[in-house]
C-alpha cells in the first residue's frame, strides 16, 4: 500500500530545504498516517486502512467509512473506488 490516506487522499509533499547559504536540497514531508481497523456498520465488515489524523476526525463526524465514500463520490460525480459501496 502507498503512504496515502484512504479518506482524505493526503500524501507526502516534496519541497526544497533551503540553507542559510541558499543551497537547495530535496526534502519530504510525510502525512500523519495511522493504521487503524475501522468497522463499517452498513456492510458489517472490519477493514484495516491507513488513515490520517484528519481522516479519523472526518470519520467520527460522518459516522462510517461507506457513508463518507458515497458522499465523496456523489460530490465528485465519480463512482466510489471502495468495495463497500457495490
Amino acid at each position: 500500500m502507498s503512504r496515502q490516506c484512504v479518506v482524505t487522499g493526503k500524501k507526502r509533499l516534496v519541497n526544497n530545504a533551503v540553507s542559510h547559504s541558499h543551497n537547495k536540497t530535496k526534502a519530504t514531508r510525510f502525512v500523519n498516517l495511522k493504521t487503524k481497523k475501522v468497522f463499517d456498520p452498513e456492510t458489517g465488515l472490519t477493514k484495516k486502512i491507513k488513515i490520517s489524523a484528519r481522516g479519523i476526525k472526518t470519520l467520527d463526524k460522518v459516522g462510517s467509512l461507506s457513508k463518507h465514500l458515497k458522499n465523496k463520490a456523489k460530490k465528485s460525480g465519480k463512482k466510489c473506488c471502495c468495495c463497500c459501496c457495490k
